[in-house]
Parts: C-alpha cells; structure tokens; sequence
C-alpha cells in the first residue's frame, strides 16, 4: 500500500474517532445544559415569587350590583366609585340603559361587602348644555366606552374633604368631546339622599380626550411653597406625575382649565407602555399616599388589570413604592362576560377597620369586590421600593 493511503486512512480513522469521542461526551453535554436550563427557570420562579404581589380576594357573592330592568340601568351597571360616610360606605356607579347612554346611580353598604340600599331611579345625569344637534365645525371622534354610545356621565370619581363631597367625572356628549367635569354636594344632602348637585364645571380644554383624573382627599401643601393647603388633583401618572394645585375650586370656572397629557400631545408617545391611568383617589396611609391604578402587561395584552403604587406625602409627585404584579386580574367569568372583556376596572376604594376594599367594574357591566388587609398590602409595597426616580413634575 502507498504511504500516501496509508496517511489518509490513519487521517480518516483519527476523525472518526474523535467524533466517536464527541458523541460519547455529547448526551452528557446535553444533560448538563437541560439541568443548567432547569435551575436558571427555577431561578426565575422564585425570583418572581418573591416580587409576586400580595393580591386582592373577591366575594364569593360577587358581582354585588348587576343591571335591573330599569329603563335607565338595564343595560349596564360598572365602574363604581366610594367613599365612607357616618358608618357607610356610599357608592356611585355607571350605569347604561335602553338609550344607550351614561347616568349615575346609588348604592349603600354598612359592612362594605353586601350591598343593602338602592334606589330605582338615577342620582345624577349631565346637565351640561351639550347640543344634541351635530356641529359640523367639531369632527366626530371614534369613541365608545362601555357600550354608551350616546354620551353622558362615565367613571365618576368620589373624594369626600370634610363636609364636602366631590365629583369628578368624564363627560361625554356622544359626539366630539369627551372632557372632565367637576361638581360636588354637601354631605349632609347625599347622606339623606337629597340630590343637590352643584352646577358642574368642564375643567379639562375643549379638543381634547381627557379620563381618568382623582382628587385628593385632603388639602396638601405643595413642596414648591405656597400659603395654606390646596386642593389638589392628580391628572397624569405617565410620562410623569402631573397635580395641579388650587386654593379655591371656584378657579376652575370653565374658562380656566387644568392642561394635561392627551392624545394630541408630544408626551403621549413617552408614555409607560401599558399605562392606562389612576383608578379611585388617593388613601393616605402611614407609608405615604396609596395610588391603584390601570395597566396592560405587555405579555398579557388588552386584559385591564389593577396595581398600587405609593406616593410622598409631602410631595406626591415622587414615587416611593410600586407593586411589580397586579394586585388583581380579570379571571373570574363576570370580568370576562360582558361589553369588553378581560376587564376589572377600579373607581373607588375605601377603608374600613384596617381592611381595604376595592370597588371595581367587571367586564363593563356588573360590580364586583375585593378586599385585604391594608397593612398587609403596604408591608408588601415596602419589598418593591423605587431606587431611582424618573422625573416627575407637579404645576401649582
């Protein structure tokens, strides 16, 4: 045999061992990554376990307020707001009937979870003197919210300071303009059902969409200085914080607006992704002012779903602490049922004897609710601290 065949045998024989070598170490090689895979997956469990928020628990009874064969809340019944009153917790919530558009009405409860009180007839409508007749100067826009096509009062925010009780509210007038309206009503008349609403005012501009926006439930005083406390009303949590500060609400007399983020703005591009907006108003808690609001996971999408965060008391502008997980998620079929699914969607939160119940819509037609342990809820939030703050701006 030439010399020259006998190197290349010796060359092939050389290859196939090695590779015969290769595919001895190779299933161990395997084995390894599958364990190193498995360890790094049980890794990021835990880890998520540990940042895995505390969670809210409905009521076995729930939804508490479904739609009644009323004319004007037989459609819909959702998106409730609260407040405590002298030993009761008061709500107002959305409700669309046979026209298809949004009126308020009333529900009470003395140990928070049952409801025991509601009329029959509605306590509140817009009064705004929105034309029915179509301007042909204002474009439509391509807005429909819980099924209420023809306008009218949604998402009412409550926030009781003293004697007062305070509304806020998005006007609809089922053509070009959806803005916040403010009105109020002294305690003493809502606790004896006597509707005297004050004259609502639009506070947020004309041409511009606007939801979504809570009042303080005491006067603050402002980190940027000022004399006296101010009302204050949060209006923005992305890109940034937004409060703007008043020491007389008669300021917002409907030719002086709060200017905010909106959908014609440079900042609405910059907003969180996800970020959908603050539910209820503000609880001031010892930790600081307890904020839930609305957002979309990204790896979750068009599923509403509700988190906490906390902010200075002294300067509500800085974030202090935020819940890394929803606190709740729509899992439950009447937040699956309804105008728009994969919804729970807060307006109003109270608390009573240290427990914190949550009011929320479910699916845009019924309510449910959902309670913990207050201290429980901000002993979690102290695990989820915000190390470094973005940016956060307040206007006086």
């Amino acid at each position: 045999m030439p010399v020259k065949n006998k190197i290349k045998k010796k060359v092939v024989k050389s290859k196939i061992i090695s590779t015969a070598r290769k595919s001895v170490k190779l299933p161990g090689k395997v084995k390894r990554k599958n364990i190193k895979k498995r360890l790094q997956a049980k890794k990021v469990f835990q880890r998520e376990q540990k940042k895995k928020s505390v969670e809210l628990e409905r009521i076995s009874s729930n939804p508490i307020i479904e739609p009644r064969p009323y004319t004007w809340e037989s459609k819909a019944t959702f998106n409730p707001s609260a407040f405590l009153g002298t030993g009761k917790v008061h709500l107002i919530y959305r409700a669309i009937g046979e026209d298809d558009s949004s009126v308020l009405g009333y529900a009470g409860s003395t140990d928070g979870y049952n409801i025991d009180e509601r009329p029959t007839y509605a306590v509140y409508r817009r009064y705004n003197d929105f034309s029915r007749i179509m301007d042909e100067n204002v474009m439509p826009i391509d807005y429909v919210s819980g099924g209420g096509w023809n306008g009218g009062c949604e998402d009412p925010r409550l926030t009781r300071i003293g004697s007062m009780v305070y509304m806020l509210y998005t006007a609809f007038d089922g053509w070009g303009s959806v803005r916040i309206s403010l009105t109020s009503i002294p305690l003493e008349d809502f606790e004896q059902k006597k509707w005297n609403w004050k004259n609502p005012v639009l506070i947020s501009p004309p041409n511009e969409i606007h939801k979504n926006w809570v009042m303080f439930p005491e006067k603050i005083y402002p980190a940027q200085g000022g004399a006296g406390g101010k009302f204050a009303i949060l209006h923005s949590l992305s890109p940034r914080i937004l409060i703007d500060y008043f020491s007389s609400l008669d300021e917002l007399d409907g030719k002086k607006f709060i200017h905010s983020v909106h959908q014609g703005s440079r900042e609405w591009q910059l907003r969180e992704k996800g970020m959908r907006g603050v539910g209820p108003a503000p609880i001031k808690t010892e930790l600081g002012w307890l904020v839930l609001y609305h957002r979309i996971e990204e790896h979750d999408p068009n599923r509403y779903k509700i988190f906490a965060m906390v902010l200075d008391l002294e300067n509500p502008a800085k974030i202090l602490y935020r819940s890394e997980s929803p606190i709740l998620e729509p899992e439950e079929y009447y937040e699956n049922n309804g105008y728009k699914w994969g919804v729970v969607y807060s307006c109003g939160a109270v608390v009573k004897s240290g427990v914190l119940f949550v009011y929320y819509g479910g699916a845009d037609r019924v309510v449910g609710v959902a309670s913990l342990r207050l201290a429980d809820l901000l002993s979690d939030l102290k695990k989820h601290k915000v190390a470094k703050f973005k940016k956060h701006f307040s206007k006086i």
